[in-house]
Formats: C-alpha cells, structure tokens, sequence
C-alpha cells in the first residue's frame, strides 16, 4: 500500500513463561502482517488472548517486538532507541479498554488532557488550557468537566476523557483498544459514533481492537481476523461479513446473535469443538486445526499461506478456502454440511 501509514511485517512477541520448574514461552504473536492507508480504520477482531492487544501495544512500543518490523510513516519504529520514542508518540496515541483505571484519579480532567500537550509542546499555559478545552468540546462534554476527578464521572464519560487526551495532539494514527467494551450498552453507540465523526473530521487512521463483530462492521473499512497469535482472514467489512472464508471467521459470525429469531434459527456455520490450543505449545500446521471440523491431514501437518479470495484484497489462511470457495458460495452455503 502506498500510501500506508502503518506496515506491520512479520510481528513476533514471545513472553518468558514459568510452568513449575522449567522456563517456557509464550507465543503472543506469530508471524502478523497487515497495513492501514491514511485516513483508515482497521478493525482487528478475535477472541480473548488472540493476541489483539498485544499487537497494538507493540506498535505504539509500549511492548518492544521480540521479532518483525513496524513502519510508521515508512520508519521502521522497531528500531528506534527508548529516548527517541517522545517525538514519536506525539504522532500515536492509544486509547485503553479501561476508562476506570486508565486516568490518574488525583489528576483533573483538565491536567489529564493537558499533559500530553505539556510532555509534547511548546505551548504556553494559556494555550495549553485553551487547546485541552477545545479538547473536551470536541468530545462532547462541557468545560464544566474540566475541574472535576474521573471518581465524578460516569464511564461513558471517562472513556471521552481518554479519547480528548489521545487526540489533543492531532495524532496521525490511533490505537484503540476495546474502548467501549467496559461500557454499558446504551453508552457505546455514542461513544461509537463521536469516534467515526472525529475520525471523518481529523482524518487519523485507526486500529480499531474488538471483540465484537458488531461495532467492527459498524465502524471498520477492512477487519483483519485474529486466532492464537495470527491473522488468519482479512477483508473490506463487506466482503467479509457477507462472504466469511475462514472456518474461523465463519464461526464467529455464527455465534453472533441477530435480533431477528427467524434468521437467527435458519442460520449454519461451521461449530467448533473444545478451546483454543495453548500459546505455549501451539499446534503444528494450521493453528485450528484441533478444533476444525473441516480439518484434513494436510491441515496436521502443513501451515497454510494466504489465499486471495477477490480482487479486493481479500485474503484467508486456510487449504480448504479455495476448494470451498471456487466458485464461490454465499456465506451459510459453504458450511451447511457441517
């Protein structure tokens, strides 16, 4: 992609596990490529400890990759020494899934949105008060706001906090992870709908982190789905929510409620067996195949490449994607047998 912001190749990040006497490693991440273009928003989806946090930990360097690049602005930010990483923060912020824990509760709303535009800028007091003001309007809260401690708030409100911190700088690119998972239903199309509206305004591109299909498809151009450390499907959001290649992806759109019982009786997807494998000891070949109902003895024994699906982009790791999809089917019909 030429006019990628951010080009992830080949991500790596293993953890130092301790199982009673001996020393292993845990396999987070393996192997993860993928690109977001300006003004894009990725969505990365997958279940708990896929790995989805920790890759955008390492692309902001809160984590330091125990393998692979990460170009930011054709930079390759792997290699940039600890005392550089000030100038590059200034242009990726982060957005945490906690708004409980996230904002120091001794600090004012208005110093916690001012502090990066104090570690980063050059601006006087009276402008840092000005632009985090702006800051907190842009987010839809009132300057009232702006004395208060997060204990005051609600969490809908704490999470827009955060949000007015990561962008009073205008970053070119947003890491955020889960931001709306820890909130009430009736909070998150609000909070959903302020970050494509700030996004259509500032144009920063964003990795958006989720769990859920649902906001991914509400708010993403292309999702890339993830399963014990890699990414297994990539796709324009509809594309993909359509036309589900991966027994994976298509087990996780399976499992998705729709509001309408009719459908939701009629549906078929592919029903996996057991939890996934350990990020210890993952299994040899395809990642899934423990639990894949479609799984051969290629599957055992080699790992599958990426297949392109549709001129698209759109792209799945599996050996049976072109048999199952060549001449495509639409989704529900791949797997009816299954």
């Amino acid at each position: 992609m030429s006019d990628a912001v951010l080009e992830v190749d080949n991500l790596v990040m293993e953890f130092r596990s301790r199982r009673g006497t001996g020393v292993g490693r845990v396999q987070a991440v393996r192997g993860v490529s993928f690109t977001i273009g300006k003004g894009e928003i990725l969505g990365l989806v997958g279940e708990t400890g896929s790995g989805k946090t920790t890759v955008g930990k390492c692309v902001v360097r809160l984590l330091n990759p125990s393998a692979g690049t990460v170009r930011f602005d054709g930079q390759d930010i792997t290699r940039v020494p600890r005392r550089s990483l000030r100038q590059l923060r200034a242009r990726i912020q982060m957005v945490f899934q906690d708004p409980y824990s996230s904002l120091d509760p001794r600090m004012t709303v208005a110093q916690i949105v001012a502090e990066p535009l104090r570690a980063h800028a050059a601006d006087s007091s009276q402008q840092t008060r000005a632009r985090a003001a702006k800051a907190i309007e842009r987010v839809g809260l009132p300057s009232a706001v702006l004395q208060r401690l997060p204990h005051e708030l609600s969490g809908g409100q704490r999470q827009r906090v955060g949000l007015a911190r990561a962008l009073v700088l205008e970053p070119q690119l947003l890491i955020a992870d889960e931001p709306v998972s820890a909130l009430d239903v009736s909070v998150r199309a609000g909070i959903l709908n302020l970050l494509a509206d700030l996004q259509r305004s500032m144009g920063f591109s964003c990795l958006f982190i989720t769990h859920d299909l649902s906001v991914a498809e509400f708010l993403c151009d292309r999702v890339a789905v993830m399963y014990l450390g890699e990414i297994v499907e990539v796709g324009i959001c509809d594309e993909l929510f359509t036309n589900p290649c991966h027994p994976y992806t298509q087990s996780l759109l399976a499992a998705a409620p729709v509001p309408d019982p009719v459908r939701q009786r009629r549906r078929t997807g592919v029903r996996l067996a057991g939890e996934p494998a350990s990020n210890v000891a993952p299994p040899p070949g395809c990642s899934l195949h423990p639990r894949c109902p479609l799984a051969d003895e290629r599957c055992t024994a080699e790992a599958p490449t990426f297949t392109v699906v549709s001129s698209l982009g759109h792209v799945a790791r599996c050996h049976r994607v072109e048999e199952e999809h060549s001449p495509r089917k639409p989704w529900g019909q791949a797997a009816t047998s299954v």
